[in-house]
């Protein structure tokens, strides 16, 4: 049976964390979240994890997540997302020192992925189910083309304690694919129990099921095409713009747009944690000693 791989964009971890050895851990052994994103996804059948890192922090990353530290249950290979990698003909502009943003990381996995294959955020706790959810679907895509999944959470089990927060919100049509997706930014429970966004100085209400994005997709390996196609065309439109970024969100709704794909949306009922703020951590630690308690996770992951 095929087994599908899984993509973590880890290439920002350096310039958050400063250093990875300054890089929290979670779990009671220390583990980070990397270490529970692949976890999750050993036990849901993932054949291969790739991750997508920078070279200034390649043999620091490399040194700690590989496949001894898991255990030798999952194969392991990086990639690098660099400013300069970039199509023939392009180059990077002066004074560019952001990177080239989400999608761009994917593209780096052209030459090593061909089976289907998940996205996810290195920062990001999606929880066992999700993994499962994904790695289902993914199954049944292989030798497919133009159709992908993603997994949707409910907004309100997605947001933070500790500060408004930014969401793709997704708008799903009768079949149960994606119609499209729409940032939304400063999202936060009001006062009054309401989930609101600020929008032009008025508050907006969002329904607490709304489904929204986590990037956690999956694709087909042709993807990478439409990627590569895409990206040229964002760079003549946007590499004068010092802060554009190529989003994995942009992609996928102009491929949706020219019906190009469909995007069957998965849903997921778990909760979603992640450290937007370093008041966040808290919350993440006591919800994985609880789940550890119910016996949904080992005390020590590859111990």
């Amino acid at each position: 049976m095929m087994k599908p791989a899984l993509l973590v964009l880890a290439a920002g971890m350096g310039s958050r964390y400063g250093s990875l050895k300054q890089m929290d851990g979670v779990g009671p052994a220390n583990e980070a979240i990397i270490d529970y994103s692949v976890y999750d996804a050993v036990r849901a059948g993932f054949g291969r994890v790739v991750f997508v890192i920078r070279r200034s922090f390649a043999a620091e990353f490399e040194e700690v997540f590989n496949a001894a530290r898991f255990g030798g249950r999952i194969e392991v290979e990086y990639v690098y997302q660099e400013l300069d990698s970039l199509p023939e003909g392009f180059a990077v502009p002066e004074g560019r020192v952001k990177p080239w943003g989400t999608n761009h990381a994917v593209m780096m996995a052209a030459e090593r992925i061909d089976v289907p294959f998940a996205v996810v955020n290195a920062d990001d706790f999606y929880g066992a189910e999700a993994f499962r959810t994904m790695a289902d679907c993914l199954r049944t895509l292989d030798g497919s083309r133009n159709k992908y999944c993603m997994v949707a959470y409910d907004l309100e089990k997605t947001l933070s304690e500790n500060g408004t927060v930014s969401r793709g919100i997704c708008t799903v049509d009768a079949a149960g694919n994606l119609a499209g997706m729409v940032e939304r930014t400063r999202i936060e429970r009001a006062a009054d129990g309401r989930i609101v966004y600020r929008d032009g100085g008025v508050d907006e209400e969002l329904a607490p099921a709304t489904p929204v994005s986590m990037n956690l997709f999956g694709f087909t390996p042709d993807y990478f095409s439409y990627s590569a196609e895409y990206f040229r065309a964002f760079l003549s439109e946007h590499a004068a713009d010092l802060g554009a970024e190529c989003y994995i969100p942009s992609m996928v709704n102009r491929l949706i747009d020219r019906g190009t794909v469909e995007v069957r949306v998965l849903r997921s009922d778990a909760q979603w944690y992640g450290v937007t703020y370093k008041e966040d951590k808290p919350a993440l630690v006591a919800a994985l000693r609880r789940m550890i308690g119910e016996g949904r996770y080992p005390e020590r992951l590859w111990g």
